[in-house]
């Protein structure tokens, strides 16, 4: 009976803890979250921070192009003007205006080939002055040549020239040449107030048993005066020499007077010049020399040359 009473008190005293887990238990558990209150909260957060982000979006389309743009925390502040908006129109850059190109005749080789204080300007508009008067009188002429342009032609001369009884007035001689489509040599003769004198080789007088130094066959006007003035010409005379060489002529001298010039090879011609203080009666003497100085022309043994003036 002893056991019996036992055995119930132990029940009872397991019943009773058994009770007090079971209440205490329920005692420690949490509440259940107040969802309502918290997905209110939430719809409250969203709401401001759209707001907010609305705000922004505002300031920024407000802002110019050069503005900076946000910083953005651990990123570059980049400026928006590194990406132009599609609707912004690209500056053009203009375009240079091309420099005129020069017009008028190539100057000389050497500055000695304008002589006298005439500048290349002036030889220019003498050329000029001398291809129009020529153009003037061309419908009365026979077998007309077309001189063409004075931009096509090279000067190799200027020069004082003086008149005599034959062309009376003092003026300048302007001599030019052009090689295409064929070679031609002009010389002009400009006085002031009237129509320049001109006078004109086309097709060259160079032939294939020419020496290697020639002479311009009508290039004596340029060093001499009319025969009517014979043994009384003005001095002191302005005088000039031209032709043209082959290329194994390095160097070319004349001699007229006295005097001895060197002259100026300019593209496969030659020209020389001076001034005589006395009566002559004897053609300038011509001789060109190759590199190595060998002489390799001498007018005094040029058959062709004319020796002696008129």
């Amino acid at each position: 009976m002893g056991g019996d009473a036992g055995a119930d008190i132990g029940g009872d005293f397991e019943e009773q803890v058994r009770e007090l887990l079971a209440e205490g238990a329920y005692t420690i558990r949490p509440s259940p979250a107040p969802y309502p209150e918290i997905r209110r909260r939430g719809v409250v957060e969203r709401r401001r921070r759209v707001a907010a982000a609305g705000a922004v979006l505002v300031t920024l389309a407000a802002m110019p192009v050069g503005a900076y743009a946000l910083g953005v925390p651990g990123g570059d502040a980049r400026t928006a003007a590194s990406k132009p908006s599609a609707s912004a129109t690209l500056a053009t850059t203009p375009t240079p205006t091309p420099s005129p190109t020069p017009t008028g005749p190539a100057g000389p080789a050497t500055p000695g080939q304008l002589l006298d204080g005439i500048t290349l300007a002036q030889a220019s508009d003498g050329l000029e002055k001398c291809l129009a008067d020529d153009r003037k009188y061309a419908s009365g002429r026979m077998n007309d040549t077309d001189l063409g342009t004075a931009d096509s032609y090279r000067i190799i001369l200027a020069m004082n020239s003086t008149g005599d009884s034959n062309a009376p007035g003092d003026g300048i001689f302007v001599v030019a040449v052009k090689e295409k489509p064929k070679q031609t040599r002009l010389i002009c003769d400009i006085k002031p107030g009237e129509d320049s004198g001109i006078n004109t080789s086309v097709g060259g007088d160079r032939l294939p048993n020419s020496p290697p130094v020639l002479a311009d066959i009508n290039g004596g006007k340029l060093y001499q005066q009319s025969f009517m003035d014979k043994g009384a010409w003005k001095l002191p005379f302005r005088w000039g020499v031209i032709g043209t060489v082959e290329p194994s002529v390095a160097k070319v001298t004349v001699s007229y007077g006295g005097a001895t010039s060197d002259a100026a090879l300019d593209h496969g011609w030659f020209v020389a010049s001076g001034t005589l203080n006395q009566q002559v009666t004897v053609a300038p003497r011509i001789k060109g020399y190759d590199a190595d100085g060998t002489l390799l022309y001498d007018s005094d043994d040029d058959k062709s040359y004319e020796k002696t003036l008129p």
